[in-house]
């Protein structure tokens, strides 16, 4: 079984992004191997997101808040797909990945600067809900037969179907 690499994108990769990251990792049941990363990375991973995966039972991954040009070096793991979670990423000049892989928008709300506190974290259980309904119908695609093309025709339908 093919073990795919995935990269969650957003700003600031302290919310949207890490939710994603560990509920690939989590949901994808080893077949998804997945990161996540930021264009303007906040150097902190916000405490609602880490107390959100742990109220889910989400392993709480070993994360912190990176630069997505950790994954456009010559060294890093070669990529799959790449998915981002909010509009500012998904509109910014990307860097070149090695290996070119299929790209889709899953744009979720920015819960991180939501007020107040108990409001904030209402906010980080919808993006979690929403990430989780994406990812789990992403991962029961049978993507090794399918082509890039309609991998992300598929993604692109699933984020589609999560939204009505």
């Amino acid at each position: 079984m093919k073990t795919y690499n995935v990269l969650v994108l957003c700003t600031g990769n302290s919310a949207r992004s890490i939710l994603g990251e560990a509920l690939f990792n989590h949901l994808g049941g080893g077949r998804i191997r997945a990161f996540s990363a930021g264009s303007q990375p906040s150097g902190t991973v916000n405490p609602v997101a880490m107390e959100t995966l742990q109220k889910h039972g989400v392993p709480l991954p070993e994360v912190r808040s990176k630069s997505w040009d950790e994954f456009a070096a010559p060294d890093a793991p070669q990529l799959d797909f790449i998915f981002t979670v909010c509009a500012s990423a998904a509109g910014e000049a990307c860097p070149i990945w090695p290996g070119h892989p299929a790209t889709a928008h899953w744009g979720i709300n920015d819960p991180a600067h939501v007020e107040p506190l108990a409001a904030r974290r209402a906010a980080f259980e919808t993006a979690y809900q929403q990430l989780e309904k994406r990812i789990t119908a992403f991962i029961k695609l049978p993507l090794e037969t399918m082509s890039t093309v309609t991998i992300v025709e598929a993604a692109r339908k699933i984020h589609a179907g999560a939204e009505a």
